[in-house]
């Protein structure tokens, strides 16, 4: 789409083959690896201007772009959706739970919690942005993306989820009492 519509473009920014696809410049670095074949160049699917160099290159650019973004989105939706160090510490402290060998003080859990969710949360973004790229590189069946495979296969889970705990309520009468929120 590009090179058809910037036939003029700087060559720093990139250069096109017919299929469209960038092979040269910024935009080659900046384009994601979809499959096996751009980034294999022994399995001779990529054209000869492309050095082994240049997908080293694209390849470092695609990781940490998902690595650094997924930890930073990981920080975002921890802190947005209430499942930080003083939220968790506040859940904890209205269940009537305590951590052992602490006082029941919501500061005091808060500090422990502290210690382990901002980097749990950070490795656990990092982790699913490895993941994304590696079904990337790949190519998952049926040219699903990484991103694309992680969010059906989350949506699917929680399905799941919420399926059997409709069915253990079901079955169970205590545990309808023990759910119901009326």
């Amino acid at each position: 789409i590009l090179s058809s519509q910037w036939a003029g473009m700087p060559a720093f920014l990139g250069e096109y083959s017919d299929a469209g696809q960038p092979i040269s410049g910024l935009f080659y670095y900046l384009n994601p690896i979809q499959s096996r074949g751009q980034w294999m160049w022994f399995l001779g699917e990529i054209p000869a201007s492309v050095e082994p160099w240049m997908i080293a290159v694209r390849l470092a650019v695609d990781l940490t772009f998902m690595i650094v973004g997924g930890a930073i989105f990981a920080i975002f939706w921890v802190e947005t959706t209430g499942m930080g160090p003083e939220a968790t510490a506040k859940q904890i402290q209205n269940s009537g739970m305590q951590i052992p060998g602490f006082r029941r003080n919501p500061q005091v859990v808060e500090k422990v919690m502290e210690r382990y969710i901002p980097q749990v949360t950070v490795i656990g973004g990092a982790l699913v942005g490895l993941l994304a790229v590696m079904a990337n590189l790949l190519g998952t069946i049926g040219q699903v993306s990484g991103t694309g495979l992680l969010l059906a296969v989350s949506i699917t889970y929680k399905l799941y989820e919420e399926v059997a705990e409709e069915q253990l309520m079901e079955m169970h009468p205590m545990m309808r009492q023990m759910f119901d929120n009326e």
